[in-house]
């Protein structure tokens, strides 16, 4: 029965896949028990796989590695993420940083920096880059000092939907109804209300009224 660390390496450039891989060969505590290019992929490989820590990046087609986040720690909180990405946004940052990642390693930085991201995650430590650090330490201070509502709009969730949540949540927020949105996307009007579930659930809306509010405050649609 191995006792390593076992690691699943998220990313859709295989050069950086290939690269982690590489450095973590001379790392024997560590074993890469598969890969993934992609959101979907990566919950699957977790849910057959079992690592103990993921290494995720954020840009990704069909599901971002946000949203993957926040589902793989759904299906297993246990499980430690480090996020290895070449955004440094803050609401990137603080959107993941909410959902229990372990650590932040931006792509700037030497291979070294993620495999000490590894060694203390490993140990049940944290690390995060230092622009990191600074983003979610002025989040603290914001917070101790009243200013709570200065991530308000980062808090709705939008950054969680996937590609065609995107597309469909400003025609729900306009006021189209499933039927117009099934006709203008050509899907079905009960995929178009699957979607709207997940979306209302996504940005803890209660009502399209929400979604309405939210869409005007991202500027997505007008008045």
């Amino acid at each position: 029965m191995s006792d390593k660390t076992k690691v699943l390496i998220v990313d859709d450039h295989w050069v950086v896949v290939e690269g982690i891989k590489s450095a973590l060969d001379n790392h024997g505590e560590f074993e890469v028990v598969g890969t993934a290019s992609d959101g979907i992929e990566a919950i699957k490989a977790v849910k057959s796989l079992g690592p103990d820590i993921v290494v995720m990046d954020i840009s990704m087609r069909n599901m971002n590695g946000i949203e993957a986040t926040y589902e793989i720690k759904k299906l297993n909180s246990k499980i430690r993420i480090i996020i290895f990405s070449m955004y440094s946004d803050k609401e990137y940052i603080l959107s993941l940083f909410r959902a229990g990642i372990s650590g932040y390693v931006l792509k700037e930085e030497t291979t070294s920096d993620l495999i000490l991201a590894l060694k203390s995650v490993k140990g049940g430590g944290t690390y995060f880059s230092r622009p990191v650090q600074e983003t979610i330490q002025q989040r603290m201070k914001d917070l101790e000092l009243g200013g709570g509502r200065a991530g308000l709009e980062m808090d709705d969730g939008l950054i969680r939907l996937s590609i065609r949540e995107k597309e469909l949540f400003p025609l729900l927020a306009d006021g189209l109804s499933s039927r117009e949105i099934s006709k203008r996307l050509n899907i079905s009007p009960k995929t178009v209300e699957s979607h709207k579930y997940n979306i209302m659930d996504k940005l803890n809306a209660k009502s399209v009224s929400d979604l309405t509010k939210i869409a005007l405050r991202k500027n997505l649609i007008k008045l």
